[in-house]
């Protein structure tokens, strides 16, 4: 497809008119399907894009934060709103520093700088920036797959989606000893159940409003699994399921690339044929839910990024000092070009 064509369609003509955008935008590039290789025929283009921010907008404090169109699926985020959802590690931002290079569709000489200086928004941060991602994604998928379950299958399934969301508790709360919240299922005591989900806790001089925060994130996956049986089942399009699980292993491949090799890949070339047969639903079983292969390579996935958190050579933080200086420098070269 001719990109370039099509953005200088009457389509996109916000792209030349909005005041936020005309003369201000230093990069745009594929976002979607495109971007990570996994487009079908028909597929929608989806285009990402970032803005500088105006002279007013720098000394005043103000910000656009993005542009949205929604009939073409075009985002474009202001300059400094960029900069804290990429410190921040964003996949659905940081994404935009690693596509392949026909991909960007218009490059200024300081979208090319900031292109140039990737590294320094890469930390440990993708680890549960990603990983929250994907767990949600996860959580999606579940709450799919459980509808057909019977009570233990549907109890183990409500346990795997509270342990993913657990293993952000340590970087979102306040700290605490490695074994001092345990989860796990046994033999139920409600006599309505086979099995139940079971909590051992020991803590000591623990923040309560920490406490309550955790354990609304549980009670809240426990409610989402509650209101499946009243889900009309004719919702769940298997087409739709493909591409949640897809993109729930594409989470999973990016964010290794940064945490063992400090790599930003959007198009995911080597892993292609893999990521086309999930979309297309060879991992989904007779009755259109995932099959136990495609968990199989899921919790293998979870253990490479377990092993990853324990071993990437990337810094806890971003390099605050160079974000800051780049910013800094940035906004400075604009507010002396306007006057």
């Amino acid at each position: 497809m001719d990109f370039v064509s099509l953005l200088a369609s009457p389509a996109y003509d916000f792209l030349r008119k909005d005041r936020h955008l005309k003369d201000q935008t230093i990069l745009i590039g594929l976002g979607g399907s495109w971007a990570y290789g996994t487009n079908q025929e028909g597929s929608d283009v989806d285009i990402r894009g970032c803005a500088l921010n105006s002279k007013e907008e720098i000394l005043l404090g103000k910000d656009f934060e993005q542009f949205v169109d929604l009939p073409t699926d075009t985002t474009i985020y202001s300059f400094n709103k960029l900069i804290r959802l990429l410190t921040s590690c964003n996949p659905n931002t940081i994404e935009l520093l690693g596509l392949r290079e026909d991909h960007y569709l218009y490059l200024t000489d300081i979208g090319r700088e900031l292109l140039a200086n990737t590294d320094m928004f890469l930390s440990r941060k993708a680890i549960s920036s990603f990983g929250g991602y994907a767990n949600a994604q996860l959580r999606r998928l579940d709450n799919k797959a459980a509808r057909k379950l019977d009570q233990t299958q549907l109890e183990q399934h409500i346990f795997n989606s509270i342990r993913n969301a657990a293993c952000d508790f340590p970087g979102k709360y306040f700290p605490y000893p490695e074994n001092a919240i345990r989860l796990y299922v046994d033999s139920a005591v409600n006599p309505e159940m086979d099995t139940e989900i079971f909590m051992d806790v020991s803590l000591t001089h623990y923040p309560l409003r920490d406490y309550k925060a955790m354990w609304s994130e549980m009670n809240s996956i426990v409610k989402d699994y509650a209101r499946i049986g009243k889900r009309s089942k004719d919702a769940i399009e298997p087409g739709k399921l493909g591409k949640h699980m897809m993109h729930l292993v594409r989470l999973y491949l990016m964010c290794f690339d940064i945490l063992e090799r400090g790599e930003i890949v959007t198009y995911r070339e080597a892993e292609h044929d893999l990521l086309m047969d999930i979309r297309s639903g060879k991992y989904l079983n007779d009755n259109g839910q995932p099959d136990s292969g495609f968990f199989e390579m899921i919790e293998e996935l979870e253990k490479r990024l377990e092993y990853d958190a324990q071993n990437t050579s990337l810094p806890d933080e971003p390099d605050y000092v160079r974000i800051n200086e780049f910013t800094a420098s940035v906004n400075e070269r604009i507010v002396k070009e306007q006057g």
